[in-house]
């Protein structure tokens, strides 16, 4: 088996793969390195559940999946801010009823895209991606939304740190903690879609934790974690592409989903991270 099968970078389709899985994976890692550090996981896993509604819209109206799933977390993300929680144990309450909220909108738009629009493979797509047959012209959205959501981050990065490990002193220094939150989500919200781009909805949260935990363990400071977290997250994306096109060989005529590969490098990266910290 050579390295590269013939083709492979050649191909439109892997090329629009490869530009949505490095979008995804930069803009995820370094957001989520904020994500594990301010304990939102389960804010980022209910914003990703809740663009599935979006993807899901998105089918049936015939528009841009990234619009769709962009525009249905940005409400989630509005809908969990709105809340205005401080406490941990409030937040996740908040994010439950959004996550709730969205899931159920999410399966009455799947059920209107295969009766209404004859889309029987709408679920698959939304939920777990398919990244092979994107339509062309995506990944260079999905780039260009990675670039501005890193140039955000940028833009707010060291009241957003002072705020992470110290609310007080951040509030007491001048900081407006709950727009800084409300903005920060919103990042979060753009990070979680192109995450949704790539793997679904449903698995997007494992291209945004896995990486950056992982980057946490390894890295010292956040900003060498952040970098860490964005290439350990492009190797996943990239490699699970590698995979899955290879795949074509193991079972002929059917490409394995490259979900499945790209979680299971994600799996795999943490795990290697958590046996390195021990040792």
């Amino acid at each position: 088996m050579t390295l590269l099968q013939p083709g492979f970078l050649s191909s439109l389709p892997v090329q629009n793969a490869l530009l949505i899985g490095a979008g995804a994976a930069l803009l995820s890692g370094a957001a989520g390195v904020f994500t594990v550090l301010r304990g939102q996981s389960f804010a980022g896993h209910t914003l990703a559940d809740v663009s599935s509604a979006g993807g899901a819209l998105a089918y049936l109206l015939g528009i841009s999946p990234l619009a769709g799933f962009f525009g249905l977390a940005v409400l989630g993300a509005l809908g969990v801010e709105a809340a205005g929680e401080r406490r941990a144990a409030g937040r996740d309450l908040a994010a439950g009823i959004v996550l709730g909220a969205g899931m159920g909108i999410t399966a009455l738009l799947l059920y209107l895209d295969v009766t209404l629009k004859g889309h029987g493979g709408a679920a698959v797509a939304v939920m777990f991606g398919a990244l092979f047959a994107a339509p062309p012209g995506l990944g260079r959205a999905v780039a260009l939304g990675a670039l501005a959501g890193l140039a955000g981050l940028g833009l707010i990065y060291r009241p957003l740190l002072l705020a992470t490990l110290d609310g007080e002193l951040a509030r007491a220094d001048g900081v407006n903690t709950k727009l800084l939150g409300g903005a920060y989500l919103l990042l979060l919200a753009l990070a979680v879609t192109l995450c949704a781009m790539a793997v679904g909805a449903i698995l997007s949260t494992a291209l945004l934790i896995g990486p950056a935990a992982a980057a946490l363990r390894l890295a010292r400071g956040p900003v060498a974690a952040m970098a860490l977290a964005g290439l350990l997250g492009l190797g996943c994306a990239w490699g699970g592409i590698w995979l899955a096109y290879q795949s074509y060989g193991w079972t002929p005529g059917h490409v394995w989903p490259v979900s499945f590969f790209i979680t299971a490098l994600v799996l795999a990266v943490y795990a290697a991270a958590a046996l390195a910290r021990r040792g």
